[in-house]
């Protein structure tokens, strides 16, 4: 019998700083429930050894993360796990008391790009592409757009999230959707290098800081995702979810009713 290969790998890189790597590289890394359930495990390991402090979040293979697996996505008996667990993933990386980086080559697409969005620090190939492709698909972007209101202008969030087209990394950085850009091979030196400065602040005073940021908004980050999340689940219980699964199975335009 072959072993079925971890969805996720974990290891520490250097002191206080862990590394999760995706590890679904035949489907470019979807969120399956399984997947996103492992990724929440680890999650929790990590954040139980308080000598861990960074979190550097990859995809294992050519691309970072694709999204939702749409086969799963479309599925009556998984949709509701699948949408609860998305939301719980998006919140536990925005809410960890680790400074998280993204670090992004390939793509990274709609729940993929939304990892990215909900980490302190995206760091991105330039040739990365990076979108939300969501209305294509009959879904509402709703768990995102929590992110991207807070961290783009407006227009770029509008033209981003209406048109479902996506950018490029050099893109993403010029209108600061990713910290920075690198070439793919540079991206985890980059990653360890803003790390070592982050660990020179006091643990504490790191964990309040970003305690903070999230205080300082209007509106807290728990009560935007339990409203998202309505809005997000509605969406995938849709006629328009099964049309855009299918249209894209099938590598054809969705036909939409009027």
């Amino acid at each position: 019998m072959t072993a079925t290969p971890d969805l996720v790998l974990r290891e520490a890189i250097r002191p206080g700083i862990a590394r999760l790597t995706l590890n679904r590289p035949d489907k470019r890394n979807a969120l399956s429930v399984a997947l996103m359930e492992s990724v929440l495990q680890a999650l929790d390991a990590i954040e139980a050894d308080s000598g861990n402090r960074i979190l550097l979040l990859e995809g294992a293979g050519p691309s970072f993360c694709a999204g939702l697996d749409l086969a799963e996505a479309a599925e009556t008996a998984k949709h509701h796990r699948s949408s609860e667990l998305v939301s719980t993933l998006l919140q536990r990386l925005a809410t960890s008391r680790l400074v998280t980086f993204a670090l992004v080559r390939g793509s990274a697409l709609g729940g993929g790009a939304g990892l990215m969005s909900a980490c302190d620090f995206a760091l991105a190939d330039p040739g990365a592409t990076i979108g939300y492709p969501e209305p294509r698909r009959g879904i509402v972007a709703a768990l995102v757009m929590i992110f991207l209101r807070r961290q783009l202008a407006e227009r770029d969030a509008r033209k981003l999230l209406l048109t479902g087209e996506p950018i490029t990394g050099a893109e993403a950085e010029r209108i600061r959707l990713v910290t920075a850009t690198a070439a793919p091979g540079d991206l985890l030196p980059l990653a360890l290098k803003l790390a070592e400065q982050v660990l020179l602040g006091g643990p504490e005073s790191i964990v309040r800081t970003k305690r903070l940021f999230a205080a300082l908004w209007p509106t807290p980050i728990a009560e935007e995702f339990e409203r998202a999340y309505r809005i997000h689940l509605e969406a995938r219980q849709s006629a328009e979810l099964e049309e855009g699964a299918a249209a894209f199975r099938e590598k054809r335009p969705p036909r939409w009713a009027q």
